[in-house]
């Protein structure tokens, strides 16, 4: 059995409605059992069943794939300024990917309402943490950009998103793209490769120079010192100032914290949505209660009745067979009495 083979099944399954993936993947490895591969049938029939945010984050890979290559190349900048600790760079960034998420949340209700199962508020905030990840590593990029995720990814911003059991046939992925070198970008332009050279001090707005101006000024030769020029030790990379440390920490604190002021207010809408459930249900468990008590009290009546009813007949039958043999007796009688001579 060839692994891309069974990527390519597993591609068309996850891509089906969520209530259709079960009996799609049976009659899927029944096909590959009377085509005599037995290996891909049992593979088949091994492929988990999405959770409903995965499921949605499919529907979005298949339906509009723009949306998350928008946000992997938006992740791979902001790798390379948080590599850079471009302060201003990644404020802008920032901002940059809260849209980008709200349009990729969007597009993903979209495409799973119209693929019959519109997701909830809590599943919606899967979703969204899920496609958080994957602007924070490149491998948890390709998984959701694969169509065939399994669970939520999360990403703390400090260790690589874990990606076991999170994707079918995880082999098929391909290899994953190199983390971004260090990049400085303004913030009024795309990010740009850095230089070769070495490169020098950045200013406030945070661009990079390049070239000869990276490079320090040496000090003019002399005839008089010609081993001592030969041996200048080469100019060392200038490292982030502590002022371009802090403003990259406090870009990313700022993010955490618009983040989690989102993230509550989401829980707190959920929260208010399932109490708002629960007081319904509840409501109607003591309809549904006070019903029940009334067809109870119904029940005994009736009941009651019935034994009533079944007590009377049983004596109106004794009765009418008590009627008859009164009546076989008097025709007996009458019979006799016709027969005997005066």
């Amino acid at each position: 059995m060839e692994e891309q083979e069974l990527a390519d099944v597993a591609g068309r399954l996850y891509a089906l409605p969520f209530d259709e993936f079960v009996n799609a993947r049976t009659a899927a490895a029944k096909t590959a059992a009377a085509e005599s591969n037995r290996p891909l049938a049992q593979a088949i029939k091994a492929l988990p069943k999405p959770s409903v945010a995965a499921w949605a984050i499919n529907m979005l890979a298949h339906h509009q794939p723009e949306a998350l290559q928008e946000l992997r190349n938006l992740g791979e900048t902001m790798q390379g300024a948080q590599a850079a600790l471009d302060a201003a760079a990644l404020r802008e960034l920032s901002r940059e990917r809260r849209k980008l998420l709200a349009g990729a949340l969007d597009a993903a209700r979209l495409a799973a309402e119209k693929q019959g199962r519109p997701i909830s508020g809590p599943v919606a905030s899967e979703v969204e943490e899920t496609l958080r990840a994957a602007t924070a590593d490149a491998a948890a990029a390709v998984a959701v950009q694969s169509g065939r995720l399994l669970r939520v990814l999360t990403a703390d911003g400090v260790d690589t998103v874990d990606l076991d059991g999170a994707v079918a046939v995880p082999t098929a992925l391909g290899a994953v793209p190199a983390a971004p070198r260090a990049t400085r970008i303004s913030a009024d332009r795309p990010a740009t490769p850095l230089s070769t050279a070495p490169p020098a001090k950045a200013g406030r707005a945070g661009t990079i120079q390049t070239g000869v101006k990276a490079t320090r000024r040496q000090p003019p030769e002399t005839s008089e010192k010609p081993r001592l020029q030969a041996v200048r030790p080469t100019p060392r990379p200038t490292s982030p100032s502590l002022l371009d440390k802090a403003l990259a920490a406090l870009a990313e604190a700022e993010e955490s914290a618009a983040t989690a002021a989102r993230e509550a207010q989401e829980r707190e809408e959920a929260l208010e949505e399932a109490t708002a459930e629960f007081t319904r249900l509840a409501a109607e468990v003591r309809e549904t209660r006070q019903l029940l008590t009334a067809l109870e009290d119904s029940l005994n009546t009736l009941r009651k009745d019935r034994e009533t009813a079944a007590a009377e007949a049983k004596q109106a039958a004794r009765a009418a067979d008590k009627s008859q043999r009164t009546a076989m007796l008097a025709k007996e009688r009458v019979l006799r009495l016709r027969n005997t001579p005066d």
